[in-house]
């Protein structure tokens, strides 16, 4: 047996054992059991599909290749086609299939935590962070993914100090993973009087969001501070100490959040972040253990680091990792991502199998 039909076949075993272990009756209440059975046994059904598919074709053209050779005349014409037919069908098939045996990352499926900032740049970076979400906004409307506000901090000028945002769909993660880093903005900003153009960045993290199973929090790990809200300029927007900055002791991680007028609400939301983030942290610590820990997203937020230049003079979008440019920049603020995300999906898939052709 060749060594892919061992794992497939281990892998249709596991999927047994799975199905047996979902149909026990205390696993429904077990939340964080059932989660990861569902999840497991998704994987391994899309790949015990992909390889009944495969096989299927293959017998298909074993049974035409045989017929064709003992047939004559249109017979043997009609059976050429069956044979044709059946090697067109195998390469995407086992593509698939290929691309199912790759390493799972253990994010696929989550909801994403969406956090865009302002960088370098003053007030035209914050106007840019401004235009970042809207372009995300549209995005996930395109796709189907329901996006809900965890904060959103108007700038002076009508761009954005900061947001967060909560971005549900299933395949979110999958398609907004790539998008944390750097983004430049290369234009004229409102406030240039000699139409010069300025150089100015907006940062954007991608977290995983993290469910209460995923992360057990002591209370005792956390300080909680209330304060006053305040909007553009320092000005306060709420007469009652409704918002709230969550300090988690053990990492120092610090998630404030204000946008609600009720400081429960502002709470919840912290902690959503607070989960996500931890969740993150852990993930970094597991990877850095294997020695496989990926540079920081967002670094130090310096132009240099860049990952996509937007430039409003040539109507241009670069995205430097993989050196892919369109003249479409309308198209793209306008939420049409879909070129970059599927470039960028293609390379990381032709990386992860060349890394696996190399161990």
């Amino acid at each position: 047996m060749r060594p892919i039909d061992e794992t497939l076949t281990k892998l249709t075993e596991e999927l047994k054992v799975v199905e047996a272990a979902l149909s026990e009756p205390d696993v429904a209440s077990d939340v964080a059991r059932l989660r990861d059975l569902s999840r497991r046994h998704k994987e391994l059904n899309e790949i015990s599909v992909a390889w009944e598919d495969l096989k299927a074709v293959q017998s298909d053209l074993a049974t035409a290749k045989e017929m064709f050779n003992e047939s004559s005349g249109e017979d043997r014409e009609l059976w050429r086609e069956e044979v044709n037919a059946a090697e067109a069908k195998l390469p995407a098939l086992e593509e698939n299939l290929e691309t199912l045996l790759l390493p799972r990352d253990p994010n696929v499926g989550r909801n994403v935590i969406m956090e865009i900032r302002g960088a370098e740049g003053g007030e035209e970076a914050n106007l840019f962070a401004g235009d970042l979400a809207q372009m995300y906004k549209r995005y996930a409307a395109n796709r189907g993914w329901k996006l809900e506000v965890i904060e959103e901090s108007e700038s002076e000028h009508g761009g954005i100090d900061g947001a967060t945002y909560l971005i549900k769909g299933e395949d979110a993660w999958a398609r907004l993973e790539q998008e944390g880093g750097v983004h430049r903005v290369q234009r004229v900003p409102v406030t240039e009087a000699k139409g010069r153009v300025h150089t100015s960045s907006a940062t954007v993290s991608i977290l995983p969001e993290a469910e209460e199973v995923d992360v057990d929090i002591n209370p005792n790990d956390l300080k909680i501070d209330v304060y006053r809200s305040s909007g553009p300029g320092g000005q306060s927007v709420n007469t009652t100490d409704s918002a709230v900055r969550i300090t988690h002791l053990p990492t120092g991680i610090v998630v404030s959040m204000q946008d609600e007028k009720s400081q429960i609400q502002n709470r919840a939301k912290a902690l959503i972040v607070l989960r996500s983030r931890l969740l993150k942290a852990a993930q970094d610590e597991q990877a850095r253990e294997v020695g496989d820990l990926k540079r920081s997203q967002v670094g130090t937020g310096g132009r240099g680091e860049k990952i996509r230049t937007y430039n409003f003079k040539e109507n241009r979008v670069t995205d430097h990792r993989i050196n892919l440019t369109h003249y479409s920049l309308d198209a793209v603020l306008n939420g049409e991502l879909d070129p970059y995300v599927d470039a960028l999906l293609a390379e990381k898939r032709a990386r992860q199998l060349a890394e696996s052709d190399g161990r």
